[in-house]
């Protein structure tokens, strides 16, 4: 997949939420260690006006097993980034990504023998 970063947003674009490059970092970070594991293989981007969404794919043909959410407008609220589960249930909201990304990250660990 090929990520396009626009460093200058024009004035028609402004209404536009994205990811950051350090968002994006984290998200990309956790998502090449589970595509490593073999978890997940496939994702997707979409910025829109009020919410930017990663979401992941267990396979290309599928549903997303989960949404990364940002809702700059709940900032102040409950938190402007959240985990969305494939049955549309939030799995887990907050002010930090990467706290509320750590959900996800315990997949990753597995009892060694």
């Amino acid at each position: 997949m090929t990520i396009q970063f626009h460093p200058a947003i024009s004035q028609g674009e402004a209404d536009q939420v994205a990811f950051d490059r350090a968002e994006l970092g984290i998200i990309l970070g956790l998502y090449g260690r589970m595509v490593a594991s073999g978890e997940w293989r496939d994702y997707a981007m979409s910025f829109l006006r009020d919410v930017a969404v990663f979401s992941i794919f267990r396979r290309t043909a599928e549903h997303p097993i989960y949404r990364i959410e940002k809702r700059p407008k709940l900032k102040d609220r409950q938190g402007m980034y959240a985990l969305i589960g494939m049955d549309g249930q939030i799995l887990k909201r907050g002010h930090d990504l990467r706290s509320v990304l750590r959900m996800l990250e315990r997949k990753l660990i597995r009892a060694v023998e």
